[in-house]
């Protein structure tokens, strides 16, 4: 069964940004970091309970090889992956989940 995705505008700027600093240090590596996390964000849909909870209700996966992890959330009143953070893992940890 698919879920929906809903993309919150944190996440979207998060991914936005990061795929402009890798296009800027190197052609088409944007374009690959953006298709990396759009290939992570189908199996999400497809499969969000595949990843462990990691705090309270949030889970993560890798998007490898980069160092970035998907944070999101199982909404399942609304049948949706509700996506919160395409966090870098060099940040803060604590702004993971805000």
């Amino acid at each position: 069964m698919n879920y929906d995705l809903i993309l919150t505008e944190e996440a979207d700027q998060e991914w936005q940004e990061a795929s402009l600093y890798y296009e800027l240090r190197q052609k088409d590596l944007g374009e690959r970091f953006s298709s990396e996390v759009a290939n992570r964000l189908n199996y999400i849909q497809s499969f969000p309970e595949h990843f462990q909870k990691r705090k309270k209700e949030y889970r993560y996966a890798t998007v490898l090889p980069f160092p970035f992890v998907i944070i999101f959330r199982i909404d399942k009143t609304k049948n949706a992956v509700v996506v919160v953070s395409v966090f870098h893992t060099k940040r803060k940890p604590k702004r993971k989940y805000s």
